[in-house]
């Protein structure tokens, strides 16, 4: 039976409308069937779309299941930020100040909370990579077909799977990266993070790399949480990044997301800003 529902749309990694990743809501999910939650994401056509539900794990504030059009993901990394914010405003109740615990496919995952300049900017604590290592030849080959560039141009590649399957390509810089043109029917499947970094950077809140991510067919996505953790993870784990820096993604789609990552210890913390569009009811 359908009924309203508290809905919010919101736009992910900026402190500015329009230029971050737009994520939807849907709250009070649970009696919501697998197949309405999928034909709900297919209609927004949004990359993602999450359903916010009463946790079913010891310790989480709340269960969030995330649809993208094509299926569903156990974990992705705007609609974290953007669900905990969403429920936040929804009057959700953190049992810890200061963190929300949020039950996903992957587990519980935190995000924490912090006060910058009047706004309250979130963080979520990167999951465990699923797989780590380089790429084998033959699928190194099928990626640098799929992005229409010679092998000699990658400097670095690694499998950087938390999830979602993401799999990293090091470009000489940000330029080589904003160039890549790919090749849809040579995509397929794959799941494409490319990262390469800025020549000037003149303060701390300046981007440091320049991040795309391409995936199913070579759909691009506008800024990408779950992926940015996993290169993060990588390279500050190799000494290819310092232990913060910050992440620009989307220029291609005339977006201009910003990511901030930090490492305390042996977690890494991917964080950004989050601003409101739309806040209403939506018939499910």
């Amino acid at each position: 039976m359908t009924r309203k529902r508290p809905f919010h749309q919101i736009d992910v990694f900026t402190a500015q409308p329009l230029l971050g990743n737009p994520l939807a809501v849907v709250h009070d999910a649970q009696d919501l069937s697998d197949a309405q939650m999928a034909a709900f994401a297919r209609w927004t056509n949004l990359s993602e779309t999450t359903f916010v539900m009463a946790p079913t794990e010891a310790g989480a504030d709340y269960r969030v299941r995330i649809f993208t059009p094509f299926g569903e993901l156990p974990f992705a990394g705007h609609p974290t930020i953007g669900t905990a914010w969403a429920w936040l405003a929804a009057g959700g109740q953190p049992r810890e100040a200061g963190v929300v615990v949020q039950q996903c496919g992957v587990g519980l995952v935190r995000v924490r909370r912090t006060p910058v300049e009047g706004r309250e900017r979130l963080a979520f604590a990167a999951p465990p990579l699923r797989r780590t290592g380089p790429l084998d030849e033959a699928l190194l080959a099928r990626v640098c077909a799929a992005l229409r560039i010679p092998a000699d141009q990658v400097l670095r590649h690694q499998w950087v799977d938390n999830g979602p399957g993401w799999l990293a390509v090091q470009l000489a810089d940000a330029q080589a990266v904003r160039a890549v043109s790919p090749d849809r029917a040579a995509m397929g499947d794959l799941k494409i993070g490319l990262v390469g970094a800025h020549a000037c950077v003149d303060h701390e809140e300046a981007p440091l790399f320049e991040v795309r991510a391409f995936f199913s067919g070579a759909l691009e996505d506008p800024v990408t949480g779950s992926l940015n953790a996993g290169l993060a993870q990588w390279m500050m784990g190799a000494g290819l990044a310092p232990a913060r820096y910050v992440v620009s993604q989307g220029h291609a789609l005339g977006r201009d997301g910003r990511v901030l990552l930090q490492r305390e210890g042996q977690q890494v913390w991917v964080g950004g800003d989050v601003t409101p569009l739309v806040a209403g009811t939506v018939t499910l």
